[in-house]
């Protein structure tokens, strides 16, 4: 594996309060990397720096050893496309399903081949109402069809935010199942311990804007080494 993300001294703040400090991390290029953290300990904020929706307040994010930002400038869209997110709570057009999932490479400007999407849906398990209008879904429904979106344009990154919070263990299996063929990068926020001990090569754990520990998944859950983290993860903290 190579380094795909290198981030570097970086504190993000709203305000006067600072909601991530982070000295260093570096994420490799194919691995799947795993966030853990409470509520509100800084996971989001660091996925949005990944996908450059966000700037830092101070540090740098490099993306294959190029700075995500510099003097205010980020890099080529043609870079910033090779990076698909997907949100906890996702929005759907007021279209079909097919023509959600469309969407995305009508405004790259890439062909429409309507067998590609189908075959897209097939995966999903959402060829049965692919003209149906997208809000019509369940919200597992939505959710495959969020990452769907994702898939279809082939990006080289995939950031995912809580993608089976509130689902039944039906849906869950099926968006496991798709992440587990993926052959990119994945970085997924999730609460759900053994999810990321099934998904991940490795996992972070984030307490209040620091990332406190970083390891490969088996290890990191069996023994891990922060007092924290055991803590954290054996359900001991109160937040």
């Amino acid at each position: 594996m190579s380094e795909l993300y290198q981030l570097h001294d970086v504190t993000h703040r709203y305000g006067e309060r600072t909601i991530l400090t982070l000295p260093s991390l570096t994420i490799q290029r194919g691995e799947t990397f795993a966030l853990i953290g409470a509520s509100g300990a800084g996971k989001s904020t660091l996925l949005r720096l990944l996908a450059m929706l966000e700037t830092p307040s101070q540090g740098t994010v490099k993306i294959h050893l190029e700075r995500a930002w510099y003097d205010g400038h980020q890099l080529p869209l043609a870079q910033r496309r090779k990076i698909g997110m997907v949100f906890q709570t996702p929005i759907m057009l007021t279209r079909s399903v097919l023509e959600n999932l469309a969407f995305g490479l009508q405004i790259r400007g890439e062909k429409i081949v309507k067998a590609r999407l189908m075959a897209m849906l097939e995966q999903l398990q959402l060829a049965h109402v692919a003209t149906a209008p997208a809000y019509t879904l369940s919200g597992g429904e939505q959710k495959r069809l969020a990452l769907g979106r994702v898939m279809i344009l082939e990006t080289e990154v995939i950031l995912l935010d809580e993608p089976t919070a509130n689902l039944d263990p039906t849906n869950i299996a099926l968006i496991e199942g798709m992440l587990q063929k993926q052959q990119r990068t994945i970085i997924i926020i999730t609460h759900n311990f053994f999810q990321a001990r099934r998904l991940a090569d490795r996992v972070g754990f984030l307490h209040n804007g620091e990332l406190l520990e970083v390891g490969q998944a088996v290890p990191f859950f069996n023994q891990p080494q922060h007092p924290v983290t055991r803590s954290f993860l054996s359900g001991e903290m109160l937040f």
